[in-house]
């Protein structure tokens, strides 16, 4: 499915002129890439709600923009503090023959059923809720999944066991990306310490049973003390 968003060209610039387009409903931006820089105007409550769409973030997107559509990305939007309104947001040209560089969501699958869970009495942790990847445009998935229905308790899947898309490739981060974690069980927290607690129990009771014994007939602490004389008896 396409996604599509209008967009009109913006010919003032500044804080003034941003102030001023807000109030009226629109938000300023940037479509960059090959070509020039383009500013546009989009209307706020449109891009408002696309905005709460998980596509939005991860599709390649169709810019109307005054009647000529063109093919972009997403790359930064801008909120206001504490306000529900978007303040600028930026748009990269796509080009149909290079790769591109582009996070796309993690989908959880088998939760419920992965024995860490069923048996064990985990919990999933989510370390990672989407994953940076490199493709053609062509080739880029709305969303990868992750299929939990195997993970045991206390085991973790890595980016290395994902089962990524033909022409998807997983954007190296350092020597050891393909170790990263994307989502582990949990051991419960009432398991981990009751093991503690049997560990030291077990611990108390090699140390006790390794302590030498008491040397047979050694002397007695403390000497009793010796015995009053006994009272004479009157005449």
């Amino acid at each position: 499915m396409t996604i599509e968003i209008n967009a009109a060209t913006r010919m003032t610039q500044g804080t003034g002129a941003s102030r001023r387009l807000r109030n009226a409903g629109r938000v300023p931006g940037v479509v960059y890439g090959a070509g020039d820089v383009s500013m546009i105007d989009i209307d706020h409550n449109e891009l408002y709600y696309k905005l709460r769409s998980e596509a939005f973030h991860a599709s390649i997107l169709t810019l109307n923009l005054d009647g000529k559509k063109e093919s972009v990305l997403l790359r930064d939007f801008v909120m206001h503090p504490f306000r529900q309104q978007v303040q600028h947001i930026d748009f990269q040209r796509v080009d149909e023959k290079k790769k591109m560089h582009i996070k796309v969501p993690l989908h959880f699958l088998n939760a419920d059923i992965a024995p860490g869970v069923k048996v064990g009495g985990g919990k999933i942790s989510h370390v990672m809720t989407d994953l940076d990847i490199t493709c053609l445009p062509k080739d880029l998935p709305a969303f990868i999944e992750v299929d939990l229905a195997h993970l045991a308790l206390g085991h973790s899947i890595h980016v290395a066991d994902l089962k990524l898309p033909k022409g998807v490739e997983a954007a190296a981060h350092g020597t050891h990306a393909a170790e990263a974690v994307v989502a582990t069980v949990q051991v419960p927290r009432g398991m981990i310490e009751s093991e503690v607690a049997a560990e030291a129990e077990a611990a108390a009771a090699a140390s006790a049973a390794s302590a030498p014994a008491p040397a047979a007939g050694a002397a007695k602490t403390g000497a009793a003390a010796p015995a009053a004389p006994a009272a004479k008896k009157a005449k």
